[in-house]
């Protein structure tokens, strides 16, 4: 299905408001930084399932504050019932706090209490996982921005790379914003952004390159539009496919995955959008025209 919208006149436009969102995002990751979780900060995460309906939050808080164990956060975790209780002050024994955390609950709640998940990371552990998801989420960047310089010419790759920082900055600045906490599956959600990202500007790129070697005298604005058209309907087709399964994991899959199903979530709205309002008109900037794919052909040529 072809497409016949005016995407030109809009790229001005959405390319200041890209940049207000990227800046106020940097801004929001530095000055009020990241929520990390047990994974990166160390502690203590316990996941309990009580059968007595009239226990309430504040009796879980009470019966953890008699045991000294400093910054404690309870809060309802899925269903009624189903509570998670995270605790962030690390200790040399953990093995003997959880003893004492059952203890003190089994004895103060009067209730059956089902542990469904117990985890302990001390600060060796989450220092290493930190610096492992930074390492994994960099050279994911890396291999790309290499694969997309020998694919296309450089004005190319360098259009490739601002896009996906522009979708990568912009997702951790919501998460910033909306104190999200970020742990493994976080990591996971950016690294496959980052790969959905570069997917959707590949195919525009694409087609802008075919389009440019047809087009002699068209200017690359008019090259750019003309090719998100012609790529729109298989653009939208993958993203509302793409957003159907999330949703569903989002809706249907628990509280455990829907930290990992939003990051995918918004990851593939930003990158829809960049792929259009972003990767696309950058190349105007970058001076990219018909002249550009005839400087490559030359150099090829022995």
């Amino acid at each position: 299905m072809k497409h016949n919208i005016n995407f030109e006149k809009y790229f001005k436009k959405f390319n200041i408001f890209s940049l207000a969102v990227f800046f106020l995002s940097i801004i929001l990751i530095i000055f009020k930084g990241l929520n990390y979780g047990i994974d990166f900060k160390g502690g203590t995460l316990l996941e309990i399932n009580l059968n007595n309906d009239k226990i309430k939050i504040g009796d879980i808080r009470n019966s953890l504050n008699k045991l000294n164990l400093g910054d404690v956060n309870v809060k309802n975790f899925g269903k009624d019932g189903y509570y998670l209780i995270n605790i962030e002050k690390k200790f040399s024994n953990n093995q003997k706090i959880v003893t004492d955390i059952k203890k003190s609950l089994n004895t103060d709640l009067q209730s059956e209490i089902n542990y469904r998940r117990i985890e302990n990371v001390g600060p060796k552990v989450s220092s290493e996982l930190l610096r492992s998801g930074v390492i994994s989420i960099g050279l994911a960047l890396l291999v790309m921005l290499v694969y997309i310089w020998f694919r296309f010419e450089w004005q190319f790759s360098l259009g490739s790379i601002i896009a996906l920082f522009h979708d990568v900055i912009i997702t951790l600045g919501f998460f910033s914003a909306l104190s999200i906490e970020i742990n493994l599956s976080i990591v996971a959600a950016v690294l496959t952004i980052v790969g959905y990202s570069m997917n959707d500007t590949v195919v525009i790129y694409d087609r802008i390159r075919e389009n440019l070697s047809k087009f002699n005298n068209l200017e690359i604005n008019k090259i750019s539009n003309l090719s998100v058209n012609e790529t729109l309907s298989r653009t939208l087709i993958t993203s509302i496919t793409t957003l159907l399964a999330l949703l569903s994991i989002f809706i249907l899959g628990g509280e455990i995955l829907k930290g990992f199903s939003f990051a995918m979530i918004l990851g593939v709205l930003i990158g829809t959008y960049s792929s259009i309002f972003v990767a696309a008109p950058v190349l105007k900037y970058l001076k990219v025209s018909h002249k550009t794919l005839e400087k490559k052909e030359e150099k090829i040529v022995p």
